[in-house]
């Protein structure tokens, strides 16, 4: 992406309309932001293929019916203001809080979202899955929170570790766990203002971590993962440790953020929504399993003719790197807790 001067202008620009909606202080203005940010995802999208090309189409539709039903209810919200009736708010809070669920792909509003990730490339999904949640988030922040966020919550649990049991696709898979991750970060949402973006930091560096990994070797989906660079061991782990890092296993950095929100829920008596979010999760967890575990045995078979596939030393370096965060992170910051 970034040999292309024209990719690099509109990256910029949805990066601008992020910040644009971030530092908005008032309504219109998140939402001009908003589609800053959708304009100039459409040009980055398109690969001059069709699975690209249909969907920028899908997500440009999806957006610009959320962004409709969001300024109608900034429109209807302030003209209710001005004539002093303040009994129909909850309406155009409810409005606002989908529209920007069905922009951020939280269940039930995440029909458009598994089909939006299969037609893109490995980097264009990471920006979907990581900063295109950024600005509905920060705003869906700023509602009163409510019942409807709650059940939005368990929704999205159930849905994005259900969702993934089905999937050959490594993008749709990584989509459903997005889904599940998303419920994650509503449920530390509304018991800490900050603790959704601590969540999110998570949940960005090990998707890139992930997404490197396949980008590097063009993996999209699972039969490659047992078919290719299995003659190197090294590079099998770190794939492996990184998906059992983003699935929360315990010791991995994963299972930190998991476990903040637990004891947050469990700190404001919220048992039930804990429960849930903690059942779900070990169902994603079993999925990501089901692709290491194959991999992981002594004696799988390995196909002969496979041979070792090329990679650069800073490549190589760059993955070795992350994972090694991403899996010793926890041990050490535990170990400096203690002696501290």
């Amino acid at each position: 992406m970034f040999n292309n001067s024209a990719k690099i202008m509109f990256f910029f620009i949805l990066m601008m309309g992020t910040m644009i909606t971030v530092s908005s202080n008032s309504w219109l203005g998140a939402w001009m932001g908003l589609e800053i940010n959708l304009l100039a995802f459409i040009p980055l999208m398109n690969n001059n293929n069709l699975m690209s090309t249909e969907a920028s189409l899908k997500y440009f539709l999806t957006q610009a019916m959320a962004s409709a039903v969001l300024l109608f209810a900034i429109m209807m919200m302030y003209l209710n203001n001005y004539s002093f009736n303040q009994e129909s708010f909850t309406y155009h809070d409810l409005m606002i809080t989908s529209s920007l669920l069905l922009k951020s792909g939280a269940a039930p509003f995440h029909f458009w979202f598994p089909n939006v990730m299969e037609g893109l490339s490995w980097m264009n999904a990471l920006t979907l899955m990581t900063w295109q949640k950024i600005a509905p988030l920060m705003l869906i922040s700023y509602m009163t929170q409510n019942d409807f966020i709650t059940l939005v919550t368990i929704m999205s649990t159930i849905i994005g570790s259900l969702g993934g049991l089905n999937q050959t696709s490594l993008r749709k898979l990584m989509a459903f766990s997005s889904i599940n991750h998303l419920g994650w970060m509503l449920a530390a949402m509304q018991t800490n203002e900050s603790m959704w973006l601590i969540y999110f930091s998570f949940y960005t560096f090990l998707s890139f971590s992930l997404v490197f990994i396949l980008n590097n070797f063009k993996m999209f989906h699972i039969n490659q993962l047992f078919n290719s660079f299995f003659n190197s061991k090294t590079l099998k782990f770190l794939l492996f440790l990184n998906l059992l890092s983003l699935g929360g296993l315990p010791p991995f950095i994963g299972f930190l953020p998991k476990w903040l929100v637990i004891q947050l829920l469990v700190m404001n008596n919220q048992y039930i929504l804990m429960t849930v979010l903690t059942v779900m999760t070990l169902i994603t967890l079993f999925f990501y399993l089901r692709l290491c575990f194959a991999a992981f045995m002594l004696n799988y078979h390995e196909n002969s003719w496979i041979t070792n596939m090329f990679i650069s030393n800073t490549s190589f370096m760059t993955m070795l790197t992350f994972t090694f965060i991403s899996t010793f992170s926890l041990s050490l910051v535990s170990l400096g807790y203690l002696f501290l």
